[in-house]
């Protein structure tokens, strides 16, 4: 696997990605909030609404983002930022269904290294703490993330 910087026409396939990735997400929600919250969150739709967001947020041009490829296919992709000593991961996303092992780590690595040419003292990544997120926990873990806050989002629909 290696890491490249992101390219125009890799588009649709960070966003087939990005959905792919996020349909288990996506159930949880919709599961937890309900169906009027879930489609005020996300009004394209469960299939594309997570797509539509890193199409957003690549096309703001704020956000670093690379692509991990394996033998040519792009495997999966990273959005990050930085700001001075503080950086972020945001939005990134795996295709399990190729069986490699291996991706986010390759993922999280490459990032970290841009972090520390940057001079970032904190790399910080946000996750949700339910069952749908458990992978990404975990991933975020074996890269080296220990220290955590926890917190709660709450939801009310209003008449």
């Amino acid at each position: 696997m290696n890491m490249r910087e992101y390219r125009n026409e890799d588009l649709a396939k960070v966003m087939e990605i990005a959905n792919i990735a996020w349909r288990p997400i996506r159930q949880m929600s919709r599961e937890a909030l309900g169906d009027t919250i879930a489609d005020i969150l996300n009004p394209a739709g469960d299939e594309c609404s997570k797509g539509l967001q890193v199409k957003a947020q690549i096309e703001s041009g704020q956000w670093g983002i690379a692509i991990c490829e394996h033998e040519g296919e792009i495997v999966g992709f990273i959005t990050y930022s930085i700001n001075g000593v503080w950086g972020e991961i945001c939005n990134n996303g795996a295709l399990t269904s190729t069986g490699l092992k291996g991706i986010g780590q390759t993922m999280y690595k490459f990032v970290m290294e841009e972090f520390r040419k940057a001079g970032v003292k904190v790399a910080k990544v946000t996750t949700g703490l339910d069952w749908a997120h458990a992978p990404a926990r975990r991933a975020y873990e074996r890269a080296g993330f220990k220290k955590h806050l926890d917190s709660t989002t709450y939801y009310m629909e209003l008449d």
